[in-house]
């Protein structure tokens, strides 16, 4: 990554946090993404001239809140409105709250129940995590435009409704937990496989997302959800230092340095799981059945000694609690492994839903190249790679072709 790609992932970053801070400031979602857009075009115009500055995050907040104030000042058409802008200026310190960290507090706060579950992890996705439109429809399986609509309706009903940027009541926060844990969970995915760009792992998004799964750990610690997703999430990136080599290309689960794995991260994702499991013992909750199928990798000694019969038990009892067209394909994944690409490739055939998904046709590929079959393999990789990824996982599907030309 050069200094320009640098800054500017530096930008989006501390911008996603600034946003947070100041949505909560202002009350307003649209207030704070217009002065927040303002400071980041500002940051891309002079750090690169000038150079980063010590603070960047307080750089970006500062310039945001001139930016609001800015705003509100112009917009003044009534007494009263340019002392709100002052006070917002010189803002009186906020009495101790439920959910102390800003961008926790917002997730909570995009995930109202007024709003549709879908539309509330979109626009958690959106606005707080960082994610652009199609970003955000490629985590959910939906086309881009369908997205962009949803998110435009989930803001008009936010300011129609005039939902509050609040922090919820301790009482109000299981309710939202559903649409919390999905947004943490997809910042985390986007972050472990970043789903285009030139890296494969956005460590900015897999850090945040476990931070903010430990917050929320803090905040409820007997819910099975909670326990289960953090297991989930340590689990899958204690793989993180072994999955790319030194050119930064994606190393594979089976040829994977298993003595590069995070033992301390495997140990408490582990005993998170347990914890989670024994919490929902008559329907197990899904992260924690996740964190169950991570586990049987974590623990064991190298891939040829995986038990593989345990990971597809454990994805029946997924498939019982949550079944997803995803989930479904996973599933597939393992039998390979198990049973032979044949059987697994009649699995992944029968699964609906998944045109638009680029690991579908990228499974059904590797599957088809198991086989033999080579034209068919060839056009199954060049559909998935019309569909868009990572530079580094295009390199790979591409490099799998040539391999077939061999």
């Amino acid at each position: 990554m050069d200094a320009g790609d640098a800054i500017a992932r530096l930008v989006r970053d501390e911008g996603t946090r600034v946003l947070a801070t100041l949505i909560r400031v202002t009350g307003r979602l649209d207030l704070a993404q217009d002065a927040v857009q303002d400071a980041v075009v500002r940051a891309l115009e002079t750090w690169p001239r000038d150079g980063v500055p010590g603070n960047p995050r307080g750089w970006l907040l500062v310039a945001a809140k001139h930016r609001a104030v800015d705003l509100i000042r112009r917009e003044a058409r009534r007494p009263g409105k340019e002392a709100a802008a002052l006070m917002f200026a010189d803002p009186v310190p906020e009495p101790p709250d439920v959910v102390r960290d800003d961008m926790l507090r917002l997730i909570f706060t995009c995930c109202h129940p007024s709003l549709a579950a879908e539309t509330q992890v979109a626009l958690a996705l959106r606005t707080l995590g960082g994610l652009s439109t199609a970003e955000v429809a490629r985590s959910l399986l939906v086309p881009e435009p369908t997205m962009a609509k949803r998110l435009t309706r989930a803001r008009q009903k936010i300011t129609q409704a005039r939902i509050p940027y609040r922090v919820p009541s301790a009482g109000e926060l299981p309710a939202r937990l559903a649409g919390v844990a999905a947004t943490l969970y997809l910042i985390f995915n986007e972050g472990y496989a970043a789903g285009s760009g030139a890296d494969l792992i956005r460590v900015s998004l897999t850090a945040e997302a476990i931070r903010l799964a430990r917050l929320l750990a803090g905040l409820m610690p007997d819910e099975p959800t909670v326990l289960g997703l953090l297991a989930l999430l340590l689990l899958t990136d204690a793989r993180r230092p072994a999955r790319v080599d030194a050119a930064g290309q994606p190393v594979l689960l089976a040829d994977q340095d298993r003595g590069r794995w995070d033992g301390q991260a495997i140990k408490e994702g582990v005993g998170l799981t347990g914890a989670a499991l024994r919490r929902s013992p008559e329907q197990p909750d899904p992260y924690a059945v996740q964190a169950a199928i991570a586990a049987c990798h974590a623990l064991a000694p190298d891939y040829a000694q995986t038990n593989w019969d345990a990971v597809i038990s454990w994805y029946d009892v997924l498939l019982s609690v949550a079944d997803t067209p995803v989930a479904q394909l996973n599933r597939a994944a393992a039998v390979a492994e198990r049973d032979g690409p044949a059987a697994a490739l009649a699995l992944a055939d029968a699964i609906g839903g998944l045109d638009g998904y680029p690991w579908w046709h990228a499974t059904r590929a590797e599957l088809l190249h198991r086989l033999g079959r080579a034209e068919q393999a060839r056009a199954a990789y060049q559909q998935a790679l019309a569909l868009g990824m990572s530079e580094p996982q295009a390199g790979h599907l591409r490099r799998r072709i040539a391999d077939l030309r061999g």
